[in-house]
C-alpha cells in the first residue's frame, strides 16, 4: 500500500477518564520519554500522578494553599515543579513525593513554569506580568535574572536551548534570545494563552482569545497558518501539535476537541467535533513518542486519555 498523505487521524477513542479531581483541572503533562505517567494540577490545590494506562491515581503530591496552574517534568522525570495561587513556585521530588524547594518572589498567581533542558534553570510567568529565572543548582532562594517586558499577565511559557518564549494577556508573544541577548515581540492582538514550538523551534504555535490558533515563523513572527471554527474567549485553552507535528489540536469552551491539517489549516473529520468534556477542556496533550495517544483536562474535574481503537 502506498503510504497516506496527510496527518493521521486523531484519537478519539476514550480509554480511561482520571477523575479523583474534586473541581476544574487546569494541567495536565505526561512524563518525557516513553515513560507512561501523566500529572495532573487542579483547584483542589493537588497535583496526582497518574497511570494513564490502568486508568489509576499512584501518588497526591499536596503541598498547595491555592489552585494549581502549571506542571512542568524534568528530562529524567526524577522531579517536576507546580505553580498556581500561591504566587510560589515548587520543586517535588517525585519518589518521596516532599517539595524540594520552594521559591517566592512573585506578586501575583504563578500562571506558567517551565524547566530549561536539563533542569537546572527553572522559568516561572506570572499574573505579576514578569517571567522569574530560578537556578536550581544555587543555594540561593533569589531569581538570576527577571524579564519585565510584558504589559500584562504572563499566561504561557516555553524554555528551549537558548532562547525563551513569554506570551502575555498584553496580546504579545515575547521570545527572548538569551545567547545573543535580544527580544523579539511578535504582536498577535489578543490575549495569549499558550506557546508551543515545534521540535525544531522554527515556528510555534499561539492560542489566543479570539477563537484562533496561530502556527508563527519563530525567526520573523509572519503568521504563516491560522486555525479556527472552535470556540475559545475566557479560558486558558493549551493548543497542542498532533503526532508527527502533522496536525493542530485543541480543546474548547464547548467541551469538544478539534483538529486541523498543519499544512491547510483545514479542520479534520469530524467537523464540527463530538463534545466530550460537560465543560471548558483546558488543556490538550499528545504523548511525546506513541503515535495513538493524547489527554485532555478539563473543568468539568476530568482528565481523558485517548486512544485509536484496537485493531
Amino acid at each position: 500500500m502506498a503510504p497516506s498523505r496527510g496527518p493521521q487521524p486523531l484519537a478519539r477513542t476514550l480509554h480511561a477518564t482520571l477523575a479523583n479531581h474534586r473541581g476544574p483541572v487546569h494541567v495536565a503533562r505526561y512524563a518525557k520519554g516513553t515513560a507512561k505517567y501523566v500529572l495532573t494540577g487542579g483547584q483542589d490545590r493537588t497535583v496526582r500522578l497518574w497511570n494513564p494506562a490502568l486508568g489509576t491515581e499512584i501518588k497526591v503530591f499536596a503541598s498547595h494553599g491555592y489552585e494549581v496552574l502549571s506542571i512542568t517534568v524534568a528530562h529524567d522525570n526524577s522531579k517536576f515543579a507546580s505553580s498556581g495561587g500561591d504566587r510560589s513556585v515548587f520543586l517535588w521530588d517525585v519518589t518521596t513525593g516532599v517539595t524540594i524547594k520552594r521559591f517566592s518572589g512573585h506578586m501575583g498567581r504563578v500562571n506558567a513554569v517551565e524547566f530549561n533542558q536539563d533542569a537546572s534553570v527553572l522559568a516561572s510567568g506570572s499574573y505579576d506580568a514578569t517571567v522569574r529565572l530560578w537556578d536550581l543548582r544555587s543555594q540561593s532562594h533569589s531569581p538570576i535574572q527577571i524579564l519585565e517586558e510584558a504589559k500584562d499577565a504572563v499566561q504561557t511559557l516555553h524554555v528551549g536551548p537558548t532562547q525563551i518564549i513569554a506570551g502575555s494577556v498584553d496580546g504579545h508573544a515575547r521570545t527572548y534570545d538569551l545567547r545573543m541577548g535580544q527580544l523579539r515581540a511578535d504582536y498577535i492582538g489578543h490575549p495569549v494563552t499558550a506557546v508551543v514550538p515545534t521540535a525544531d523551534h522554527t515556528t510555534y504555535l499561539a492560542t489566543t482569545l479570539d477563537s484562533t490558533v496561530r502556527l508563527m515563523d519563530s525567526s520573523t513572527g509572519k503568521l504563516l497558518q491560522a486555525f479556527k471554527g472552535h470556540s475559545v474567549q475566557n479560558y486558558r485553552c493549551r493548543a497542542c501539535f498532533g503526532h508527527a507535528e502533522a496536525s493542530v489540536v485543541c480543546g474548547d469552551e464547548a467541551g469538544a476537541v478539534w483538529a486541523w491539517d498543519l499544512l491547510d489549516g483545514q479542520a479534520m473529520q469530524p467537523s464540527p467535533p463530538p463534545r466530550v468534556h460537560e465543560k471548558v477542556i483546558t488543556w490538550t496533550e499528545h504523548h511525546p513518542t506513541d503515535p495513538g495517544e493524547m489527554i485532555t483536562a478539563s473543568a468539568d474535574g476530568t482528565v481523558k486519555v485517548w486512544r485509536h481503537p484496537p485493531k
